[in-house]
């Protein structure tokens, strides 16, 4: 009797300790999948809020329910465990789907080192050095340095308040690689053109066109002309010539005169054919796409009434009379 219940507590306890370590591996396998990234290849900025008064339960869930992390339960206890919970702040902060449990969780504590700035379509270098000046205080001679017309691309950024004039321009750039896909770079050599004269395009599009269906419209009358050897005959690239205009602080002249139009400038558009030498702007991916995919028109001319809307004529006598009829 002695050897059968020495026996059977042996059984009880093989079946014990082999629970324990089941019991054991699975959480740890849970443990391990729950601190894990969501996506180790995913690093696309995302942006979470923490309110203030937000516990780190509410935090947990909010940050599963934006898929940034893989348990709410697992980042409870993570932070538990770290003995973070007091010095999680409140505020907006840049995660993303690569960084594991415990980057999110010690992120959440670092406070607030972002800015949001937006670049406006149309913006030339400068009008975007400003802004970086002012809410970065990033030297504009220093972004100068690093911009490149045409290329800056106009969006809405999320930047560190600690960001170098270098580190800025090269976010622009990145996401200029980004929104303009490889198939519309090589949509854009079928016409003949480089990139970089697609981009010249653009931005006389970005600075003409009012709307998407102007867009395309004056895109494809600017490359006609181009191709016929005329001259493009665009305020907006003399604008760009003329530079800033101290009276009425802007860095595009409203109204040209006639002695404008005898600027002796390579972006003077009425003395020179051919397109100017660099982009005037940093044009939206709509002019972008206007200038690769323009719209063929009967249309060699185009002015802008008083309000902004667009008149077209096939014929210098019918532009003339547009002229006559909208501007004067």
């Amino acid at each position: 009797m002695k050897s059968n219940k020495t026996y059977s507590f042996f059984s009880r306890s093989i079946i014990f300790f082999f629970v324990v370590v089941v019991v054991g591996w699975f959480g740890w396998l849970w443990w391990n999948n729950s601190i894990s990234p969501v996506d180790p290849k995913d690093t696309t900025p995302v942006v979470f809020e923490v309110k203030s008064g937000d516990g780190v339960k509410i935090i947990a869930s909010n940050l599963a329910t934006q898929n940034l992390i893989r348990s709410s339960t697992g980042f409870y206890v993570l932070v538990k465990i770290l003995g973070i919970e007091r010095q999680i702040q409140a505020g907006d902060f840049r995660l993303n789907r690569a960084m594991n449990a415990k980057d999110v969780a010690e992120q959440l504590t670092h406070g607030i080192t972002d800015q949001w700035v937006t670049v406006l379509e149309g913006w030339r270098d400068e009008e975007i050095a400003a802004k970086l000046d002012k809410d970065l205080n990033i030297p504009e001679e220093e972004f100068l340095k690093y911009t490149k017309e045409g290329y800056m691309f106009p969006d809405t950024y999320l930047l560190p308040q600690n960001a170098t004039a270098a580190a800025v321009a090269q976010i622009f750039l990145n996401n200029f690689d980004k929104k303009v896909t490889p198939q519309m770079r090589t949509d854009a050599t079928k016409s003949g053109l480089t990139l970089n004269e697609i981009l010249v395009v653009a931005s006389i599009v970005e600075r003409e066109g009012r709307s998407a269906q102007d867009r395309p419209v004056i895109a494809g009358i600017i490359l006609k002309r181009l191709k016929n050897n005329w001259p493009l005959e665009v305020d907006a690239a003399l604008q760009y010539a003329l530079g800033y205009q101290a009276a009425d602080k802007t860095w595009w002249k409203k109204y040209l005169t006639d002695e404008d139009k005898k600027l002796n400038s390579p972006f003077n558009t009425y003395l020179n054919t051919g397109l100017p030498p660099t982009p005037i702007c940093n044009p939206g991916l709509e002019s972008i796409k206007a200038a690769i995919y323009p719209t063929n028109s009967d249309y060699w001319y185009y002015i802008h009434d008083t309000t902004g809307e667009v008149h077209y004529a096939k014929t210098l006598e019918e532009h003339n009379a547009n002229i006559a009829k909208y501007l004067q």
